[in-house]
């Protein structure tokens, strides 16, 4: 018995809309990042979804360099915040001001 698309895209959404509310509510930018990365895995397991139920490979193979960017991005982004805590000793985002306009 194989579990419907429906029910996949449902803990999507809400993965999606968890992730999206700890970007607009949280002021830690590595709660910020984990809440991105909640994001990107929520729009993954939609990926993998309607790749399983279409038969194809397509959405696995998208997943596939999801994953790599948001590796990527976390690498980039860590070490900003690291030198950004080692500049101003905090890692909330409405005290740093480096870079306002």
């Amino acid at each position: 018995m194989a579990v419907p698309v429906e029910y996949y895209v449902l803990v999507s959404a809400l993965l999606f809309a968890l992730g999206a509310l700890g970007v607009l509510t949280r002021r830690n930018a590595i709660v910020i990042f984990m809440s991105i990365e909640l994001m990107l895995n929520a729009a993954n397991l939609s990926f993998v979804a309607f790749s399983r139920a279409l038969e194809g490979l397509d959405g696995q193979l998208f997943v596939f360099f999801v994953m790599v960017v948001a590796a990527a991005e976390v690498t980039v982004g860590l070490a900003i915040i690291v030198t950004l805590y080692r500049n101003w000793k905090t890692i909330f985002v409405d005290e740093i001001r480096l870079l306002k306009g």
